[in-house]
């Protein structure tokens, strides 16, 4: 089964939640349009990316407010699914949460693991863990922009059984000494590159771009495969645009056998090493 996927960037501005909500329906409606069946929007989507704590405050909702009903309501009229960023609130607590939603509704809850930066004086760390999806188009895992740093993160949802990893991110300076190498692409879009190499399994990168105040994002979105190749992107960080890329979970499933002496999962050393997730190690 082949399906396209979508990677939208965009900029999501800071005090203009309603605004910003709305525009992305607007933009997986286009995106729909254009064949996506998995759609993929950029970290703090709805709030925009800010570490103004007022503007996230006022923009903040909980995890069943107008973004899930805005996305369920769009992935069920038009068939897809919907992965993306919004401010969440709960127990007057700000965290860094994104969605992934079907036709059916909520699929995945996720609250940021690794707060970046600035970040860290404004949101609480999740708490809700990593898990994996099981979708009308492959088993999908989620993540936020700086978890990719972990390698941690991506292993572990790899090992989950997911065939898509789809990362909200919200890419600035601050981490790499070189900004963008001859291929374009910065650091954190190379990483998840080779991470999806490593780990078998399609990632699907969708980052802010432009400016939003005083905040300079990178973009650099893009979509690779299990074997680490660009299928699109990476978009230049001025750019607002959408990408899309065709995905078949068949590719994610022969990526684990590359010769018949070289398998990575089963090459693995558990008996060595190991990640743990949820008190179980995998």
């Amino acid at each position: 089964m082949t399906f396209s996927v979508a990677v939208i960037q965009f900029t999501g501005l800071p005090g203009r939640a309603r605004e910003n909500r709305e525009r992305s329906v607007r933009l997986i409606e286009d995106a729909a349009a254009d064949g996506a069946r998995v759609i993929v929007l950029p970290e703090l989507a709805i709030s925009g990316y800010t570490l103004n704590q007022d503007d996230l405050s006022a923009a903040a909702e909980p995890c069943d407010g107008p973004t899930l009903s805005a996305w369920t309501e769009a992935a069920r009229r038009l068939g897809v699914v919907i992965a993306g960023g919004f401010c969440e609130s709960d127990g007057g607590r700000l965290y860094n949460s994104a969605l992934l939603v079907g036709p059916d509704g909520l699929l995945l809850h996720y609250r940021k693991l690794h707060l970046f930066d600035g970040e860290k004086l404004i949101f609480t760390p999740g708490d809700r863990g990593l898990r994996v999806a099981s979708t009308p188009f492959g088993r999908i895992g989620l993540c936020v922009c700086y978890d990719l740093r972990f390698v941690e993160v991506m292993r572990v949802l790899a090992l989950q059984g997911a065939e898509l990893i789809a990362v909200p991110t919200a890419w600035v300076r601050g981490f790499d000494k070189i900004e963008r190498d001859g291929d374009g692409l910065i650091g954190q879009a190379r990483g998840a590159i080779v991470q999806a190499n490593l780990n078998q399994v399609y990632i699907a990168c969708a980052s802010q771009s432009g400016t939003a105040g005083d905040v300079a994002f990178l973009g650099c979105s893009l979509v690779a495969d299990p074997y680490g190749r660009i299928l699109t992107g990476p978009l230049a960080q001025d750019i607002e645009a959408t990408l899309v890329a065709p995905m078949d979970p068949a590719i994610a499933q022969a990526a684990l056998v590359r010769t018949e002496r070289v398998k990575p999962r089963e090459d693995r050393r558990t008996d060595v090493y190991g990640v743990t997730a949820g008190g179980q190690t995998l």
